[in-house]
Formats: C-alpha cells, structure tokens, sequence
C-alpha cells in the first residue's frame, strides 16, 4: 500500500471532516420565546438575533380550535417557555416552516414527549409509520391526553373538514 505524505493526509482528513460537518445535522441552541401551539415554538438563538419559528419534526398536534388544541399548547409551554433547547436536524414542511428536533436538559425529545403525553399525533406521511408510533400506542392504552375521550380527531382530517384555526 503507498504512504502518503504528511501533506496529503492533512488534505484528506480536511475534506473527510468536512463531509462529515456537511452531512451532520444542524444544531442551534437557544431559548424558547413563544410557543405557538402544541407543535410550534420560537426559539432565539443563543447567539443572538431575531427569533426563529421552528415546528416539531414527527408529530401534529391538534389545531388550537380543536378539542385538546390549547392543552396540548399549554403542556409544550410549560415544558420550554424561557427554557434553553437544542434544536437539531434540517428540513421543511410544505408550508415552508422548519421541522426540527428539539430538546431540552430535562426531556431530550420534546416530540417523543409530547406524543407519549397524548397530546400529539406521531405524524405518518403516505401510509408509513410515525417515528413515535410506539410511545402514541401506549398514550391511547392509557388514555392520555386527546386519548381519554373518543373521537379524537387527527389535525390533518380536522383541517380538511373545517379548515385552519386561524
């Protein structure tokens, strides 16, 4: 196997580090300003600047006008108002919002709370599974949350029927 040069190495492991600072995900720290409801915050950066309307990636909560919308809002609030998060990932919704991972000292993953709380659906796109399909069936066992009166209604289906909230 031929050696390569000191230089050559350099090279390769700043390219290597670069590929894989381009494929890691975004991270922003900051502090939760607004919760909009139970699926969307405003979070400014610690580092300054205007604040930043991220939606929860994975989940849909139910729309403020709908049975459950201000208890799931009210639940998010009370878990990151004035909090410090960490905001991972990239993306967007076709609303053009940001869909983030975001988390907090105490509760890592506040989409995996939120459902696992029963205050949100685990979001399926095209017939497969939500990523917290898991902790959504055991809300609805318990009867948690949107899960302790029947006839919850899914966001999108409320939308469809009745249009947006706003």
């Amino acid at each position: 196997m031929p050696r390569l040069r000191h230089g050559a190495v350099l090279l390769f492991a700043a390219l290597m580090a670069g590929l894989a600072q381009a494929g890691a995900p975004h991270a922003l720290q900051g502090k939760v300003s607004h919760v909009t409801d139970g699926d969307s915050v405003w979070v400014r950066p610690a580092h300054g600047g205007k604040a930043r309307r991220i939606r929860l990636v994975g989940i849909d909560a139910p729309e403020i006008c709908q049975p459950h919308g201000l208890a799931a809002r009210d639940a998010l609030r009370w878990q990151v108002i004035g909090q410090q998060v960490r905001v991972q990932g990239r993306g967007r919704d076709d609303y053009d919002r940001q869909l983030r991972r975001i988390g907090t000292a105490a509760v890592p993953d506040l989409g995996a709370w939120m459902v696992a709380q029963g205050h949100a659906w685990s979001y399926r796109r095209r017939g497969r599974a939500g990523p917290y399909d898991a902790q959504e069936a055991l809300a609805r066992a318990a009867q948690r949350g949107l899960w302790a009166q029947a006839g919850a209604i899914e966001p999108r289906i409320f939308r469809r029927v009745h249009g947006s909230c706003r």
